[in-house]
This record gives structure tokens, C-alpha cells and sequence, in this order.
């Protein structure tokens, strides 16, 4: 059974920094693209950053472009989503997703949409406040 679960959130200053991890187990995602997506109280699932496979292309958001970075560990079978210069509008609960197709069978440009994903975590609530 396959399992992603994030941890990292929690409650910042606008300014500040955080760090996600997303953990994968019940199989390796080495190959297969990983993402952090963010959903807002009445808003909805939006995609943040991805990465094709470990060591492979990262995209983001135009959003966060900049000011947050994705990385991949196939040590740990994880990725990781570095976020600094925060501000009140990334306040959100994040997702990590996984792939069920490898990177080389996948069409890049679906790689923003959740649903290309097929496994995701059960999110991780952050708030920045101004």
C-alpha cells in the first residue's frame, strides 16, 4: 500500500521560511514525478511545484517562482519543498503527489494538473500571517 505522508507546516510571519517533507513508502517513486500542491479555504487544489524525477526537471507556480524550491532524495524515496519569503496568500494546506507513471512516458504539460497525480498525502496546513 503506498503512503505519502507530509509533515513541516505550521505557522509563520510573512518573511519567514518553512521546509515540507513528504515521505513515500510502499514503493519508489525514483522515477516518477513528484508535486506539492496547495488548496485555500474556498479555493481550489492548485499545483506549486513538481519534479520529474529525482534529479530530472523541476516547474513551478509563477506564484512562488523564486521564492520556493522542490527537491527530491531517493535515499529517503522524499521530496521536499523549501519555502522562503512567505507572504499571507500562501497560507494554504499542501499536498505532496505522486506519479503512477514514469517520467519518460509522461506528457510534461499534464505535470501541473492534480489529476496526473495518483497517490497523494493527507496535506499539511500552513498559515503566514502579515
Amino acid at each position: 500500500q503506498v503512503q505519502l505522508v507530509e509533515s513541516g507546516g505550521g505557522s509563520v510571519q510573512a518573511g519567514g521560511s518553512l521546509r515540507l517533507s513528504c515521505a513515500a513508502s510502499g514503493r519508489t517513486f525514483s522515477n516518477y514525478p513528484m508535486a506539492w500542491f496547495r488548496q485555500a479555504p474556498g479555493k481550489e487544489r492548485e499545483f506549486v511545484a513538481t519534479m520529474t524525477w529525482s534529479g530530472g526537471n523541476t516547474y513551478y507556480a509563477d506564484s512562488v517562482q523564486g521564492r520556493f524550491t522542490i527537491y527530491r532524495d531517493n535515499a529517503k524515496n522524499s521530496v521536499s519543498l523549501q519555502m522562503t519569503s512567505l507572504k499571507p496568500e500562501d497560507t494554504a494546506v499542501y499536498y505532496c503527489a505522486a506519479d503512477d507513471i514514469p517520467h519518460y512516458y509522461t506528457a510534461y504539460s499534464r505535470l501541473r494538473l492534480a489529476v496526473e497525480y495518483d497517490y497523494w498525502g493527507q496535506g499539511t496546513q500552513v498559515t503566514v500571517s502579515s
